[in-house]
């Protein structure tokens, strides 16, 4: 579920045109669902939702106070083991309506519960329909209102950090707004009848664990540490497992050995900067791992990727180990 406004997520995997087909046949029910709904037969907005569709398509009838949505658009498959729900760039409405809500959930308003629980219940909706074992929730990295529904809501959060000073800081920020996050959390546990709790989960959110990405990696002699990255880097490598222990409460962990979490998942194994092929990926909507084997090269790039094949390939056992890690941490909860 790409629920970031910007949209990255969604803007990677989709060429523009699958992204603009999406988009533009909600505009009308973004600015008025129930007024565009009201001008199609029933079977007519059946077919409308058996489409894809975005993710601000689902919860604009939360957003407007109409309910939920009835029928659950297919997500957009990715391959036989991923499907995506795109994002929307008009998010920031649906995040406005939850921040307005919000302090009614208190007095257990429900449409207040529903809109601070809807995200974590259409999850669980699509999970059973679609038989998934896991729902990624991608989200900005701000700690704003509707980022505070999504992680209050979480079963397991997972922060990937750069090697610098601004990632130092944002450790630090989550922590202290997860206390505070917390604590509402736990108020309003205690005020709700336990009707009204059962679309909550029944903890709060978990850190699995980090990860550093865009480590510069160097080689042979002038190599002076154990991971083989750059000194301004390494820096920053060992402090930050020391701020996250430092500012997110170890109760607020997934149980598992301290050193497993002052590892970067997947035991380092996605680190280090990927150049150039990065860039490539975006330009195909592909994996760099695919890219070897794509048949729609630009006549410019074939060389340039098909002369790299090992090492755009070699990147996948790197993201497979990484995944592997996750889901164990996540099997500990």
């Amino acid at each position: 579920m790409d629920l970031d406004p910007q949209c990255n997520l969604t803007i990677y995997s989709m060429s523009e045109d699958q992204i603009g087909n999406v988009w533009s046949k909600e505009d009308h029910f973004i600015e008025d669902f129930q007024s565009e709904k009201s001008k199609m037969k029933e079977e007519e907005f059946k077919e409308f939702c058996s489409l894809n569709r975005s993710v601000h398509f689902c919860l604009k009838p939360i957003e407007d106070g109409t309910g939920e949505l009835e029928i659950l658009p297919d997500p957009v498959r990715m391959n036989e083991n991923f499907s995506l729900l795109p994002g929307r760039l008009t998010l920031h409405m649906f995040e406005a309506k939850v921040s307005e809500r919000f302090n009614s959930v208190y007095s257990g308003d429900p449409l207040a519960i529903r809109t601070a629980t809807s995200i974590r219940s259409l999850a669980k909706r699509y999970a059973e329909k679609f038989n998934y074992d896991y729902v990624i929730v991608d989200t900005s990295p701000s700690l704003g209102s509707l980022n505070r529904n999504i992680l209050s809501q979480a079963d397991a959060f997972l922060i990937p950090a750069n090697p610098d000073l601004f990632s130092d800081y944002g450790i630090r920020n989550i922590g202290s707004a997860l206390s505070q996050w917390k604590k509402q959390f736990e108020s309003i546990f205690s005020l709700l009848s336990d009707a009204k709790r059962h679309n909550f989960p029944k903890r709060f959110v978990q850190f699995i664990g980090y990860t550093l990405y865009n480590a510069k990696k160097v080689q042979g002699s002038k190599s002076t540490n154990e991971l083989g990255i750059a000194r301004a880097h390494y820096n920053y490598a060992k402090k930050i497992p020391e701020t996250i222990f430092k500012y997110i409460p170890k109760e607020d962990m997934v149980s598992i050995d301290n050193q497993n979490l002052k590892t970067s998942i997947g035991n380092q194994s996605v680190i280090y900067g990927h150049s150039t092929l990065p860039s490539m990926a975006q330009k195909y909507h592909k994996p760099m791992w695919d890219l070897p084997s794509f048949e729609g090269l630009e006549t410019a790039d074939v060389g340039t990727i098909k002369g790299n094949r090992k090492i755009y390939e070699d990147t996948k056992n790197k993201y497979v180990e990484f995944a592997k890690d996750v889901i164990d941490r996540m099997e500990k909860l």
